[in-house]
């Protein structure tokens, strides 16, 4: 009879399992979603052979195929749980991995075999901090999607911000000062005749990283919301100083692309930031403080 019940439990577990099975989905997104993932892995070959300015570019490309992915499922009215989810894990490849693996390339390459010469113990010490930074910053990427794969909803008119930094932006602070490195301050340096803060611009930057890195990942995991800027500041009629403000910046990346993506992902990183400890600690207590002092001098009266 436990027999009979315990093969009649299995059969009845394998329909569920034959009900779940997929059986269809979106050619298109899909294959967007997986040049996502193949511009990730293309990154990590690229930094791995020391071109770390085209593995930089790889994780750019990733971000416009995200972009697109999500972009044409709703176009098309065509989301689905599998399209979220393969998103998920093409995105910690691109800007989970590729990012942190570029960062330790890059500063394996400019600054930690000088450290090895002068002294060893800080070396190591400096090693072990550069991959906690990046193991720590993978975590809270793989984190922030598994969070964002739980909450999110799939209705379009709801996406006008996100709760922490989305993990391409992330990626976008790493990826972003190491062009700019790779491309303007590196050419600059190796021509001879340079100024000397070119050479601070350099340390700055490669100090700077791991930091940057340690930073993101917990902004990532944050509860602070950043808006998702093509809803809120692109989409549907706005003022027309939204078009001029849109000019400038096209007109900013024109001029120089490598300064224009610092300014774009670190300003959106600390913009937010910052709005979010002035309102919840600087005007708290400018608040709190006034209502204490009165109740103090209500106390010493009575």
């Amino acid at each position: 009879m436990t027999r009979l019940k315990t093969e009649a439990a299995k059969e009845s577990l394998l329909r569920r399992v034959r009900k779940q099975r997929l059986k269809y989905v979106t050619v298109l997104p899909s294959l967007i979603t997986i040049l996502n993932g193949v511009c990730g892995f293309a990154a990590i070959i690229f930094a791995g052979r020391g071109a770390f300015a085209m593995a930089g570019y790889m994780v750019l490309l990733a971000m416009i195929a995200d972009m697109l992915d999500g972009r044409l499922a709703r176009m098309s009215k065509s989301t689905s749980s599998f399209g979220g989810q393969l998103d998920s894990l093409c995105d910690i490849i691109s800007f989970g991995v590729a990012p942190a693996f570029l960062m330790l390339e890059v500063l394996h390459e400019y600054r930690l075999a000088g450290f090895v010469r002068l002294n060893v113990t800080f070396a190591s010490f400096l090693q072990r901090f550069i991959w906690l930074a990046a193991a720590a910053y993978i975590s809270c990427a793989a984190i922030r999607l598994a969070r964002f794969n739980v909450e999110n909803e799939e209705d379009e008119s709801v996406h006008m911000s996100f709760i922490g930094l989305p993990t391409p932006a992330a990626a976008g602070v790493i990826v972003s000062l190491i062009l700019f490195h790779q491309e303007i301050i590196l050419p600059e340096l190796s021509a001879g005749d340079t100024p000397a803060y070119l050479g601070f611009c350099e340390s700055v930057v490669i100090y700077a990283l791991p930091f940057l890195a340690l930073g993101v990942a917990i902004l990532m995991v944050s509860r602070i919301r950043y808006p998702h800027i093509l809803n809120q500041y692109i989409k549907g009629k706005k003022p027309f100083e939204h078009l001029i403000r849109l000019l400038l910046f096209i007109l900013f990346i024109f001029w120089s692309r490598q300064a224009a993506l610092v300014l774009i992902f670190c300003g959106f990183a600390a913009i937010s930031f910052v709005k979010w400890f002035y309102y919840r600690v600087i005007r708290k207590r400018e608040t709190v403080l006034p209502a204490l002092e009165g109740a103090a001098k209500l106390e010493t009266e009575e």
